[in-house]
């Protein structure tokens, strides 16, 4: 089984408006709501693809009802734990002449929440797949990544992390099975500028020495670096197609990558699936679509 853990869900209200003019009244052109996360947007994409999964994490309020609501109206199996305190975040998300995000603020999660998440991570067990994925609220410990590995170290669980800086680095002593920077998280976690492909492997190779088992990393319209557990070095590039959201399609592409690898176990193939899968994210106003999906694998090199 997968699991995904989305610590701090949201409604994302994504919205256009033409040429956005601050302190002006703007209207909007279009508006839909999505229930949002990184892990949830894993999830999703998984569920598209054909593999079951269930979606972990917190919720709280009426818009944490929507979005369990949504989850399950995707025929996701949706594992929440309900916080007492607060509610769910809801993000706006303009796309106008530039895009522009506000976050809202989630609830406050406490210890005896955190315990909870616990014990529903006591049932994986060996060739299951945890998907930790996205920012820590500031109620819960910035190490809970690392609590989380060193509580299932040694069961045969495979962890994917999508994380920045600190919070990727200080989880490598555990071996995660992949990690997902792109380009410039991997310059920044180094403290330096990478100017070409070389250093993007240089730099993701020290990752794998560090205890990564596979490294992925992203590099928007330049495509893809697989690195692998067998040493070798996978390239990808993206399909022709006008970017309408960056919103998910990070978490599309590990989404992708998951289910190439389970399909076959060809490290090759799950880049392909994986590249697909973001492409078909950022070319859609929502998440790409399985048929989507497979469209663009059958033109990507």
């Amino acid at each position: 089984m997968i699991y995904t853990v989305t610590f701090n869900p949201a409604l994302d209200y994504v919205i256009k408006v033409d040429h956005f003019t601050v302190g002006e009244i703007n209207k909007v052109t279009w508006g839909d709501i999505y229930c949002g996360g990184k892990g949830i947007n894993v999830s999703m994409v998984l569920k598209s693809l054909g593999y079951e999964n269930t979606a972990l994490g917190f919720v709280a309020g009426f818009t944490g009802d929507e979005i369990e609501r949504q989850v399950k109206s995707a025929g996701l199996n949706a594992d929440f734990i309900r916080v007492e305190k607060g509610m769910s975040r809801i993000n706006v998300k303009m796309k106008s002449d530039e895009e522009t995000e506000i976050n809202g603020l989630g609830p406050e999660i406490t210890p005896e929440d955190v315990k909870l998440l616990f014990q529903k991570l006591e049932s994986l067990r060996s060739g299951d797949i945890l998907v930790l994925s996205g920012s820590i609220p500031a109620s819960i410990s910035d190490d809970i990544y690392e609590k989380i590995m060193k509580h299932l170290n040694g069961r045969g669980v495979r962890i994917v992390v999508d994380a920045t800086k600190d919070l990727l680095l200080n989880v490598l002593q555990y071996h995660p099975f992949l990690i997902k920077p792109n380009n410039h998280e991997l310059g920044e976690m180094f403290g330096v500028t990478l100017k070409s492909e070389e250093d993007i492997i240089h730099y993701g190779k020290l990752l794998q020495e560090k205890g990564a088992v596979n490294v992925l990393i992203s590099m928007a319209g330049d495509g893809a670096i697989l690195l692998t557990e067998e040493g070798n070095v996978h390239k990808m590039g993206v399909p022709k197609g006008t970017v309408k959201n960056s919103v998910g399609a990070g978490d599309s592409m590990v989404a992708g990558f998951l289910a190439g690898y389970l399909e076959n176990g060809d490290y090759e193939h799950a880049l392909r699936l994986g590249s697909a899968a973001g492409s078909a994210s950022a070319f859609s106003e929502g998440l790409g679509t399985k048929e989507y999906i497979m469209e663009l694998y059958e033109v990507l090199l």
